[in-house]
């Protein structure tokens, strides 16, 4: 299995996927995913404010002085977490697999311009996800450009 996402068009929308394997049960996996302290750790610009429910809120803080918040539309544990951040859709499904479980991330976006730079931060946050799952050190890899440029060019 690829650690690369794959773009899909879905109801005119562009939908981010990534699968990625774990050799955990869905319930540990689940349980970091929406653990609001390591959530902080592996998703981009999340403050640790995070009601776990359906129709609960997550805040984000953008480093340039705003505050947003995506609301959860779907939460079922240990097998699905899904939440609406501004316009943008996040389904986060968790699957028993033959060692452990399968993730699927999907995100769901508007500008296709931004596919490669959306491709790349993710799969970075996914790869620190990966560590967190783990109990690994986090260590953020200096592969920014060489994504983008990877997504680049699977994306045309």
């Amino acid at each position: 299995m690829s650690k690369y996402g794959s773009l899909y068009e879905k109801e005119g929308r562009h939908v981010l996927v990534f699968e990625r394997t774990y050799p955990f049960s869905p319930e540990k996996v689940f349980r970091i995913i929406t653990d609001a302290d390591l959530f902080t750790q592996w998703y981009p610009f999340a403050t640790g404010e995070m009601d776990l429910n359906v129709g609960g809120k997550i805040k984000f803080d953008d480093g340039e002085g705003s505050i947003y918040e995506a609301v959860i539309t779907e939460l079922n544990p240990p097998h699905s977490f899904c939440f609406r951040e501004v316009d943008d859709l996040v389904d986060i499904r968790i699957k028993e697999g033959d060692q452990g479980c399968i993730l699927t991330f999907s995100h769901a976006f508007d500008d296709q311009t931004m596919a490669m730079y959306i491709a790349a931060g993710w799969h970075r946050c996914l790869d620190v996800l990966g560590q967190l799952i783990h109990g690994d050190k986090i260590e953020w890899e200096d592969n920014a450009l060489e994504l983008r440029e990877y997504y680049q060019k699977s994306f045309r």
